[in-house]
Parts: C-alpha cells; sequence; structure tokens
C-alpha cells in the first residue's frame, strides 16, 4: 500500500530481519477521547476498506460516540475497489486507496473534494506525508497508514535468510505473490533495469514474460491474504505488506517469520480515506475522518495493524507502542525508503497493458 514519492533509487541492499515480536504491550501514555460533533445520531456510514485494517474497537468506539451505525464491506485489492466504483458508487462514504489509485480515481472523477475545515484534527499529519505527488494539499485524500511491501518467509523452512529476489523466483518450494499487478510489474522492470512504472508497452511485455518465466513455484496468487498461507505453512514465502507479516510474528510470540525487503528493492506505499463521488453521507464522512485522525485513535489502530502512523501527534504524544515505533520493518528508515520505487499512477492505456499483462501471467501460471 506510501509514497512519500522519493525519486527511484534502487541500486541498494536493504534488509529487515525478525526482531523480538511485542507481545501484548501498550504504550503507557492515553489521551483525552475524542468527542462527536452533535446531529448525526441515528446516521449510517457505510465504510469500504481493505481486511484486518482497524483497531477491534476503532468502528464500535466511533458508532457509541456518534449514535451511529457502520457497515463495514472490505476488498482485496485497488483494482477490485476501482472496479467496483467504476460501475457507480454502490452507497460507500469511505474509501481506502493507495497513492497511485488516488490519482487514477481523481482522473476519473470518481472522488469528491474534502473540505479540511471539517476535519480540524488533520493537522495531525505529519509534515513528511504532506503535498504527495498523488494529491497535493490534500485535496481529496488524507493518508490512513503506511509501510512496505516485500516478501515474508519461514526461516525455519527456507533455511537461510532472503537477500535477493533471485532467492524468492528461484526457491525450490512453495511461494505465494500478492494479487497487485503493478506491485508485480514494478518487481520484474525493475530486476530488468526498466523505470517500475513504465508505460512503453514493450517493457511491459518484457515483464510479463519474465514473471510466467520464474512463476513455476508460485502456488497462489493471493488477494491481500498471504500472510494467512505463510502462518499455516501453506506457504514458505509470501509476497506481502510488511504489517500482515509482523502481525503473524505477534500472533505466535515467534521468530519464524522473516520479512525482508530483496535487492534491488520492494515498495514503499501510503493507503489513503477518501470520499467517493455518490457517497449518500458525505458529512458523516468527513466526522470519521476527523475520528481517525484522534491521536488516540491513530495510535490504538497502528498498534493493532502494525503499519506505520501518520499521525504526528500520536507519535508526539508517545502513544505509538515502542517496540513498534523503533522498529524499521514497522517504521521503515531512509535507507529503506531510498532503496524501494513508489509505484504512480500512468496512463489509461498503459494501466490497460498493465491489467490484460497481469491475466495472461495469472492464465499462464495456472492461478
Amino acid at each position: 500500500m506510501m509514497h512519500k514519492h522519493v525519486l527511484l533509487v534502487l541500486v541498494a541492499l536493504f534488509v529487515l530481519v525478525a526482531p523480538v515480536w511485542a507481545q501484548d504491550a501498550t504504550p503507557e501514555a492515553t489521551a483525552e477521547p475524542w468527542v462527536c460533533p452533535e446531529g448525526f445520531a441515528g446516521q449510517t456510514l457505510n465504510i469500504y476498506n481493505w481486511s484486518t485494517y482497524v483497531a477491534e474497537d476503532t468502528i464500535p468506539n466511533f458508532e457509541a460516540a456518534c449514535g451511529v451505525t457502520v457497515e463495514y464491506s472490505v476488498y482485496g485489492s485497488n483494482e477490485e475497489m476501482l472496479a467496483r466504483l467504476s460501475q457507480g458508487n454502490p452507497g460507500f462514504d469511505i474509501v481506502v486507496p493507495t497513492g497511485y489509485m488516488i490519482a487514477t480515481m481523481v482522473g476519473r472523477d470518481l472522488l469528491e473534494p474534502l473540505d479540511l475545515s471539517k476535519i480540524p484534527n488533520s493537522a495531525n499529519l505529519r509534515e513528511v506525508l504532506r503535498n504527495s505527488a498523488y494529491d497535493p494539499e490534500q485535496m481529496y485524500s488524507l493518508p490512513y497508514q503506511w509501510g512496505t511491501l516485500g516478501v515474508g518467509y519461514n526461516i525455519n523452512t527456507v533455511g537461510e535468510e532472503i537477500t535477493s529476489w533471485d532467492q524468492v523466483f528461484g526457491y525450490a518450494g512453495p511461494v505465494a505473490w500478492i494479487d497487485d499487478p503493478r506491485f508485480m510489474f514494478g518487481v520484474a522492470l525493475t530486476i530488468l533495469g526498466f523505470d517500475a512504472n513504465s508505460e512503453n508497452p514493450d517493457e511491459i511485455a518484457a515483464a510479463r514474460d519474465f514473471l510466467v518465466e520464474n512463476g513455476g513455484n508460485v502456488v497462489a496468487i493471493a488477494a491481500d491474504d498471504g500472510q494467512a498461507l505463510l502462518q499455516r505453512g501453506d506457504v514458505d514465502i509470501a509476497i506481502e505488506y510488511s504489517g500482515d507479516i509482523f502481525q503473524i510474528g505477534v500472533d505466535c510470540e515467534c521468530e519464524d517469520f522473516h520479512y525482508v525487503l530483496p535487492e534491488p528493492g520492494g515498495q514503499v506505499w501510503v493507503d489513503n480515506l477518501a470520499i467517493p463521488v455518490g457517497a449518500p453521507n458525505p458529512e458523516l464522512a468527513h466526522v470519521f475522518m476527523d475520528y481517525i485522525y484522534d491521536a488516540q485513535v491513530g495510535a490504538d489502530i497502528s498498534n493493532y495493524t502494525a503499519y506505520a502512523s501518520p499521525n504526528q501527534a500520536a507519535i508526539d504524544a508517545e502513544l505509538i507502542l515502542p517496540e513498534y515505533l523503533d522498529n524499521p520493518i514497522v517504521y521503515p528508515t531512509e535507507e529503506t525508503i531510498a532503496s524501494s520505487f513508489t509505484t504512480l499512477a500512468v496512463s489509461s492505456d498503459a494501466e490497460q497493458a498493465y491489467g490484460d499483462a497481469w491475466d495472461e501471467v495469472k492464465i499462464l501460471l495456472g492461478r
């Protein structure tokens, strides 16, 4: 899922190995509870988000504070969400696209402009995440969580530390890829020496051929649940989000699962809160965004998901678990960011080319 929109510096090797997983730790600090504005009791908010992406009490606490009902639906990829909304908004008030998808949706008139005066807690946004290339001045979105996309693996079954993509593609055991065409093609294009966001049809075709030729060990192309396959032992290696791999390490209270951005790099991403065109309750959507940007609420989410918080107030108030804040898997270092690529929006023709090529990859791999 972060798009600080760094330059594509893809020459450095950066490896992150398993930390000592946090075990039921909680930060000592707490903040005053968020107060809902009056006038929303009895209303309904419809949220369309990724799975396992809020704390267990995030939604119930919002419902109780405002006297509202939240209908919560999930999707497994940006492309799935885009396809559904492109057919007409079926009633969602909040969506959570990744940075490049924000630009794509704005270009297709699928997002409503935000009124930041109705989201006073938006002042808590970290400076480093402001004025992104995909949405200058937060006109359509506010960062929700950020992190990296790389490789999780079971060190016991793999038997060695993974440091390069060659090891992933050449591994003799079962591997799961993520159903994210822009990421998978970004990796292949980078390995082939091309721009990770190439719009050249020949380069996209070459990346397609590379993935087909190097996909013999793929037993699943997972829709945002590769970590479950890894945790169950169905695969030894899963291409997944940093927080998802970190979470299964916390669950097992073990050091079996390692996470790495293999040479020449992974992806840095930012997921964002946005209001789709046709939202039936945009006013309550603004209130929900303000709630999410409350320091305590934002900290609780990041402490649960093990992704980096965009909330500077939560960090300053020491509400983030120190085990997470000091961990380079959860809060990527500048070196991590420099060795990674960022997925950017491309033309509609290139977008179609990526989609068609990915379909061909899945068909030829039988997945």
